[in-house]
């Protein structure tokens, strides 16, 4: 299957010297080599400035030299090359040139490597593609990321071959993947035959000077390492959402995101505490990097056409997914897990600062909150319930906790759960850490020392996840509820693991391993699915649940961590929060205000970061409006707790962009400074001073939840209601409500009432779940004269419904 080369000259593959040479760096080790140019430690590690190496040998994929339909296993042929320079006019250029193999002796080692390819398919809707660029010795092992540690396959007959010139055919109902065998090409098509994306081959390139990178693997000149470039072509007009909690513009598109964990120190900047390697287009396709390496997606920022996903490791495992949003991450959940339902008390309000330190306190606030009326369902001790503030040692100040199994007990009579902060790094005053490194339960050098000052544990030694798991269960069994899985994203990049494994393959599983030994003990002796935690890797959606960070105290603060929320929500995540008002200093009273509601209407709720955080500590008028707005959460506790169910069920985000519910919708692409709070609200925080704001509404009708008042479809000047907050209902919901109770604890489920905001259709629905059983029910109500009824009770027995028109409800709220 040889063909001609074709040369590829400057018009191919162009690159800028300037560019090259400050990315032609020495290179003694992998770990050194891809850390972070300024050299701070746990810089995020960007992996792109060795495809633009002059020291370094690339291989482009070239050609499919064997396949076997049957199976979809093959292998394809990959041309070396190098840069080379050429000089002109004043223009010192450098391009890839195919070169001769270096090595010797030459007749030992192909020049052209011949290695392993494959496609496969897990569903109807989604493809795998994996490749190698080397001999692989280790047998594969179950993945973390993945449920069960393995991917399905799909069922036989769901996919069709059909043998096409040049190639082989794939289809399903849903869309249809080619391999071309010369040169090598995969390309995605919808069901309806458009064609999605395709891998970039340089002869793809020959109508452009800008330099691109194609489908190839780098060898490093330094140590032989490999790390592969996947390129996809991008569309005109397509667009990118996802990559985990990003910080930076919602839409992807003409960004380069780095995928490393890493600790933010705030909310405003390219570093990520939650990345996930997974992204969805426009397009209509999704694509899921199945790798723990440090990864640069260049989303067309080097060329607006090609979307070059630079992974770090030496294997490319990579899922496609085919549909619409609710689709992809329907699959993808399916592949990585779906979160499970967190327990009725967490969706209440968490009342915390930095920090309550004493028992003391904990007494003062939650009697605080009961007399002033203020709903709220757990407290957190932050950094200070230890003797030493900050010093992690599992166990309560002695001297200002003089009975805290009494206290957490009271607590939770009175309709309070207790959460605690923890995190897995040890300073050499611990009293923790002799054990800890006695007993070998940390991340180690090269000479077997702790790389860092502190001991960081490594969960992958079984021995360390018991140890760690025997300190939490000693909390949990004395009455805690929640532990706050804290920090987690500095794991040592050149440690050397328990299971063998460096840093570089570690370093982004860590969250995801400390998200799990959390989430496990606490399940097994609490029973429920309930962490709070600030890491993430892919699959960390099954440990429930995340908050967003350090956030400032500022407006562009709360804006970009809403655009973080709808990029988290668009990577698989069902639950998260943040720090209502901002974390760093005393929070402004007005943005306190205005961050209070966009808070209220998030999954969860937590008040957290400098003091004072207490509504009583700003004045009366503010301590009324923060319980008008909290008295509003846990009147919709019913519809939270619905739509919550509903997005453990189907992959969705309780913080959900409105394109996911409205695709077809032009302008719901555009939005990042609303959202949709399950399916049937709109919200739109007020992230200025100010009384209103312009508002996007997707096509047909919406309606003010506080003021009745009803919008068409497009752009609308607003102004919010009593609650500093544009918020309204899909025309034709039913949105579930309960009796006001100042603790879910205290909340009758037997007698529930349905609000109808409906203009003029005859049906309306909605959905409802009871948290004794946790099953989702649709109710759906019928016009009678001007008044709606149930056509059918799905819950008679266990529940009763009063119901009545959004007009009344307004009025009687009033």
């Amino acid at each position: 299957m040889k063909r001609n080369k074709p040369h590829l000259g400057i018009r191919s593959t162009l690159i800028a010297a300037a560019a090259l040479v400050l990315a032609t760096f020495s290179q003694p080790t992998v770990a050194q080599s891809l850390k972070s140019q300024n050299g701070l430690l746990n810089s995020p590690v960007d992996i792109s400035p060795d495809f633009y190496n002059f020291k370094n040998t690339y291989f482009v994929a070239d050609s499919l030299t064997k396949f076997d339909p049957a199976t979809g296993k093959g292998t394809v042929e990959w041309q070396r090359n190098v840069y080379k320079t050429r000089q002109a006019f004043d223009n010192m250029l450098a391009f890839l040139q195919p070169a001769p193999g270096n090595e010797f002796p030459g007749r030992e080692y192909e020049a052209n490597p011949h290695l392993p390819f494959s496609i496969g398919f897990v569903s109807a809707r989604t493809i795998r593609i994996r490749m190698n660029t080397g001999f692989v010795a280790k047998p594969e092992g179950k993945s973390l990321m993945l449920v069960n540690g393995v991917a399905p396959e799909a069922k036989p007959g769901t996919w069709k071959y059909t043998k096409i010139d040049n190639g082989y055919k794939y289809s399903s109902a849903y869309g249809s993947v080619v391999v071309e065998q010369n040169p090598w090409h995969i390309k995605i098509y919808d069901a309806s035959g458009k064609l999605l994306t395709q891998t970039d081959s340089p002869s793809d390139n020959t109508d452009t000077y800008t330099p691109i990178v194609p489908f190839s693997f780098v060898r490093r000149s330094s140590d032989y390492s490999r790390s592969v470039a996947a390129s996809f072509t991008l569309s005109p007009n397509e667009k990118i959402f996802g990559c985990g909690e990003s910080f930076t513009n919602f839409n992807k598109r003409g960004q380069r995101v780095v995928l490393y964990t890493d600790d933010a120190n705030g909310t405003q900047n390219e570093a990520e505490y939650k990345p996930i390697p997974f992204f969805m287009s426009s397009r209509g396709y999704g694509m899921f990097m199945h790798t723990s390496t440090p990864i640069t997606c260049d989303f067309g920022a080097s060329f607006r056409g090609v979307n070059t996903l630079m992974i770090g490791d030496d294997q490319l495992d990579l899922f496609i997914f085919l549909g619409e949003p609710k689709d992809i991450l329907d699959q993808y959940t399916d592949l990585t897990g779906k979160s499970p339902m967190p327990p009725l008390w967490s969706f209440g309000l968490w009342m915390s600062r930095i920090t309550y330190d004493s028992e003391k306190q904990g007494y003062e606030v939650t009697e605080h909150l009961r007399k002033d009326k203020i709903p709220a369902d757990v407290i957190h001790f932050d950094t200070g319930w230890f003797e030493t503030d900050w010093r992690c040692d599992y166990k309560f100040s002695p001297s200002r906790f003089s009975s805290p199994k009494k206290m957490i007990s009271d607590l939770k009579d009175n309709g309070f759960r207790i959460s605690l902060w923890q995190l897995p790094y040890f300073v050499p005053k611990n009293t923790l850490f002799p054990e800890i490194v006695k007993k070998g339960l940390y991340v180690k050098d090269a000479k077997g020392n702790p790389p860092f000052e502190d001991a960081t544990l490594d969960f992958t030694n079984p021995e360390t996840v018991k140890w760690y798991q025997d300190k939490l269960a000693g909390l949990l069994k004395m009455g805690v509820s929640a532990i706050k899985v804290d920090f987690g994203e500095a794991a040592p990049l050149n440690g050397i693991y328990h299971n063998g494994r460096t840093g570089f393959y570690e370093h982004n599983l860590y969250p995801l391993r400390y998200n799990k030994a959390a989430h496990d003990i606490t399940k097994e002796i609490t029973g429920d699915d309930i962490i709070w935690a600030r890491s993430t890797w892919a699959g960390s959606q099954r440990y429930p649940l995340h908050w967003g960070g350090d956030a400032a105290n500022s407006n562009t603060a709360m804006a970009s961590e809403l655009r973080a929320g709808l990029s988290f929500g668009l990577s698989g995540f069902a639950f998260w929060s943040h720090d209502i008002g901002g974390f760093v200093q005393k929070t402004p009273e007005d943005l306190y205000r205005r961050w209070l509601p966009f808070g209220l209407l998030s999954s969860h709720s937590r008040c957290h970061g400098a003091p004072p955080k207490e509504p009583w500590a700003y004045g009366k008028d503010f301590e009324d409006a923060f319980r008008r707005a909290d008295n509003m959460r846990y009147r919709l506790m019913p519809y939270i707790y619905a739509q919550a169910k509903e997005c453990t069920e189907k992959g969705l985000p309780m913080v959900r962009a409105l394109f996911v519910e409205y695709p077809h919708d032009a302008g719901s692409w555009l939005v990042d400074n609303e959202y949709l709070f399950g399916s049937d609200i709109l919200v739109a925080p007020l992230f200025e001073d100010e009384t209103g704001r312009d508002v996007y509404l997707p096509k047909g009708e919406w309606i003010d939840y506080q003021t009745g008042k009803a919008y068409e479809g497009g752009w609308h000047h607003i102004e919010a209601g009593q609650i500093p907050v544009v918020m309204l209902v899909r025309d034709g919901a039913v949105i579930p409500h309960i009796k006001l109770a100042q603790s879910t604890k205290y909340m009758d489920w037997s007698k529930l009432e349905l609000e109808v905001f409906n203009t003029h259709n005859s049906k309306a629905s909605g959905l409802v779940c009871l948290p004794s059983d946790n099953k989702l029910h649709k109710v759906v109500l019928s016009a009678d004269g001007k008044n709606y009824k149930l056509d059918s009770n799905p819950l008679e027995g266990k529940t009763t419904f009063k119901v009545e028109s959004y007009t009344s409800f307004i009025k009687k709220n009033k």
